[in-house]
């Protein structure tokens, strides 16, 4: 009687094609983090810009209050853009609208679309209005973010 070897191939390791799968899909994942990574930083970037205009909006803010009768009296009713800043400084007034406004510039820019709006009654009710562009955070960005605080002296 003949015995017949039954020959069976085992296979020993990982396939080229398994190995490329593999690589596929570890590829698109990196992707996708990279994508989310970018995504992240620039809405950071837009977050930042936001909280810099409300800091920028309680400086000026904190100026009126420490010249209050000025203040009430409309001496700091102002709208100011970042091209061209005001340079008058003959008044404490004068001056710290002149130091808003090259703050406004040194955060968001020495262009046309960087605003800043001081609007207060004699009842020392006042409302600041901060303007800038933001269409570089990507796309949730406006390309006329505006920041309003409402504050009493």
């Amino acid at each position: 009687m003949k015995k017949y070897r039954v020959c069976r191939h085992r296979q020993a390791g990982v396939g080229l094609i398994e190995v490329l799968v593999a690589v596929l899909v570890l590829s698109i994942g990196f992707l996708g983090v990279a994508a989310l990574q970018a995504r992240a930083l620039s809405t950071n970037n837009s977050a930042m810009a936001r909280s810099m205009g409300t800091i920028a909006s309680y400086s000026i803010i904190d100026a009126m209050r420490a010249d209050l009768s000025h203040a009430k009296a409309g001496n700091y009713n102002v709208t100011v853009t970042g091209d061209a800043c005001p340079t008058a400084t003959t008044t404490l007034a004068n001056a710290q609208v002149a130091q808003w406004c090259n703050q406004l510039v040194k955060t968001f820019g020495k262009v046309a679309s960087t605003s800043g709006i001081v609007n207060c009654s004699g009842a020392g009710d006042c409302k600041i209005t901060i303007q800038f562009d933001d269409s570089r955070s990507g796309k949730g960005g406006d390309a006329k973010q505006t920041i309003v605080t409402q504050a009493m002296l």
